[in-house]
């Protein structure tokens, strides 16, 4: 069930689309893992004026980490950390995923990269972690890219230029 990506907010993305979102937030508080849902609620996160906001900021990298422990290192864990160059290019906008549970990425058409950061949504899995979903407009080249990440919870740093 998604809210605010690109098949809900059809024709009207400001309107019922985000309050329903904003509803589902406030229903799921308490199940919520704290970043996310700082994040989803803050004044400044969807608002495009503010610098911070992600939306239309350009992907400058992508790892994914497997950070092993124990004797023989089979103790693993996948990390995930994404780095945008924010839409106003004065500024860096970092996601730290420190506990992934399942991701996919799919970019039909990434010849030119991603394109822009287009919408994206926090919603909590049943488990009580925290499903971030996010597309990308791209360039016009074929279906838009998706990604969805399951992580604990997600960690957000604005490192200004």
């Amino acid at each position: 069930m998604a809210f605010i990506l690109s098949a809900q907010r059809e024709p009207d993305f400001l309107g019922a689309a985000f309050e329903h979102y904003r509803a589902y937030l406030a229903a799921h508080a308490e199940a919520f893992p704290a970043g996310a849902f700082a994040l989803a609620t803050s004044d400044w996160y969807f608002d495009f004026r503010d610098h911070r906001c992600p939306h239309d900021a350009w992907l400058e990298s992508l790892s994914v980490n497997e950070p092993a422990s124990g004797e023989r290192n089979e103790c693993r864990a996948t990390e995930i950390r994404v780095r945008l160059l924010g839409a106003y290019h004065d500024g860096f906008i970092e996601f730290r995923y420190s506990r992934v549970f399942r991701y996919t990425m799919a970019a039909p058409a990434a010849e030119r990269g991603l394109g822009d950061w287009l919408y994206d949504e926090f919603r909590v899995s049943p488990d009580g972690r925290v499903i971030h979903e996010i597309e990308w407009a791209g360039f016009g080249e074929g279906p838009e890219s998706r990604w969805l990440i399951e992580a604990s919870d997600v960690e957000f740093e604005w490192i200004p230029s």
